[in-house]
Formats: structure tokens, C-alpha cells, sequence
């Protein structure tokens, strides 16, 4: 199963509780990154392995990795989803650190120091305060974000013997469909082709189309469209960029097919979309 986008946001965050057996026995992949911060109860799920999740524990699950939730046992967690090629990169490399090795198959998980926990929960309740409020300012949640990842990478340094962020041991070979993953997310914004994700993770297009099919419920041409589609999105709210600079910023030289696929997705023009948005924020 495969969650679609964030909707009109880049970043959400919220709390969830569970407890016992899930319905959904098949594994689940998003559309964009999450973060889930343990704060009560135990978790037991199925990424990269069996893991346990417990009171401090962060769960590392990169966009498109198919993960899924065995049982839980009064498990509280605050839930952090955001778009990774909407984010700076300038400021945001070394922060998403983390998720780029879970996608070389590290151990998906980190735990924060006790005296860093309560610091982390009080930041993901000031980004759902944040998100809640009518005139929302995308920095202040991306600061926020930043802060949380900044805790993350700390941590994920300091856990001695970890293997989550270790060179070698308890880590696992990446897969071709994770491989593929990273070129999209890294190259998504420019000129790219099934093809050319191919031969970067020297696979056939068939093959690789029906590996990363099997893997995630999109195809390599969908997850490309979804990158691009919400730095659209991203760009038509923030920014008073023309649809056609927006159009070549996230890879189409032709303002006209970007109009039609962004049409296509969303049911309305690049900038009657704009100005639906615009009018919702007022």
C-alpha cells in the first residue's frame, strides 16, 4: 500500500497511538519521508528485519521503503512526514544523513539520550501548534524539522557499539530498488528517465521497473512525478515564480506538458492552484 503525498503540506506531524495486531498484514510504503519518535509502549515491526521500538527510540523510514507494523503494545509515537526534495539541500545534506544510510541498509532506528527526549517531544509539539495555525510559516516548521533531525544525527553518533550508523557490521547490502531510490531523490528536479535510473544502478529499465513496482506500488516514472510534483507545489505556494521558470526548476522544458501533468494530478492549472492556496491561507 502506498500512501499518497502530504497533501497541501511538506511537513506534518501529529501523535498516534496503537495497541495489538494491526488489520493490514502487507507492508506499507510512503510517498515521502517519516520519522517516528517513541514515546510509551512498545512497537514491534518489520523493516530491514524485525525490530522493537521503545520509549526514545526513533524509527528511520525513508520514502518508498516498505516497512509494516507487527504488534503493539500501548505504543505512543509522534509521527513526522515531510518531502525530502522540497527541503534546501544546502541546509539539509548533512540532517538527512541518517536516512541515506538507512537506504545503504543500516538498522533503521536510533535512540536519543534521556536528557534529550523531552527536548525532541517538546519540538514536534510546537510543529503541530505550528501547522495548526491558519497563517503556518513553511520556515518555521523546516527550522523545527531541522532542530529534530539535528538530534537524530547526535545521537545516531553517540550510540556506542550502534550498528544504525556504523561503517560495517549489522549492516545489510542495499537493495537495487533502494539504490534506485536514492538517484530519484537526488536527481528527480532535472532532466530524468527510467533509463538513465537504470543504467545508474546497472539494471535493465524492465527489469528495474518491475522490481521497484513490486517493492514500493509505484513505478520509477510515478515516484520521479511525485518529486516533482511537490516541489511544485512547493514553489506555487512560497514563491511568485512564473509557472514556466517553476516548470524548468523541476525538470520540464516544456511549460505546456508541465501544465498538463500538473492538471492531471491536482485538477487545476499550475496557477488557478496557486491562487486556491492563496485564498485558503488568508
Amino acid at each position: 500500500m502506498v500512501r499518497d503525498a502530504l497533501g497541501d503540506r511538506l511537513i506534518e506531524t501529529g501523535r498516534h497511538a496503537y495497541t495489538g495486531v494491526p488489520r493490514m498484514r502487507e507492508p506499507a510504503t510512503h510517498a515521502f519521508v517519516v520519522l517516528c519518535f517513541h514515546v510509551g509502549g512498545r512497537m514491534q515491526v518489520e523493516h530491514h528485519g524485525e525490530l522493537t521500538l521503545e520509549a526514545g527510540d526513533v524509527h528511520l523510514v525513508p520514502a518508498g521503503d516498505p516497512h509494516r507494523m507487527i504488534a503493539a503494545e500501548r505504543a505512543e509515537i509522534w509521527g513526522v512526514g515531510f518531502c525530502r526534495t522540497c527541503l534546501p539541500e544546502e541546509r539539509f545534506k548533512d540532517l538527512l544523513a541518517p536516512l541515506d544510510r538507512v537506504r545503504q541498509g543500516a538498522v533503521p532506528r536510533v535512540t536519543l539520550p534521556a536528557e534529550r527526549q523531552a527536548h525532541v517531544l517538546t519540538l514536534l509539539q510546537e510543529m503541530e501548534r505550528e501547522q495548526a495555525q491558519s497563517g503556518s510559516m513553511p520556515i518555521v516548521m523546516e527550522s523545527l524539522l531541522g532542530l529534530v533531525l539535528a538530534e537524530v544525527v547526535r545521537a545516531g553518533r553517540a550510540e556506542a557499539g550502534a550498528t544504525a550508523f556504523s561503517s560495517g557490521e549489522g549492516r545489510a547490502a542495499p537493495s537495487v530498488v533502494a539504490e534506485a531510490m536514492a538517484v530519484i531523490e537526488a536527481r528527480c528536479l532535472g532532466p530524468l528517465t527510467l533509463q538513465e535510473v537504470a543504467k545508474a544502478v546497472r539494471r535493465s529499465p524492465a527489469y528495474l521497473t518491475t522490481a521497484v513496482k513490486e517493492a514500493t506500488g509505484r513505478t520509477v516514472v510515478a515516484w520521479i512525478l511525485e518529486g516533482r510534483l511537490a516541489e511544485a507545489r512547493r514553489r506555487l505556494r512560497e514563491t511568485d515564480e512564473h509557472v514556466e521558470v517553476i516548470a524548468e526548476r523541476v525538470g520540464y522544458a516544456d511549460a505546456s506538458q508541465f501544465t498538463r501533468m500538473f492538471r492531471q494530478r491536482q485538477g487545476a492549472a499550475p496557477a488557478a492552484w496557486r491562487a486556491q492556496q492563496r485564498r485558503q491561507q488568508r
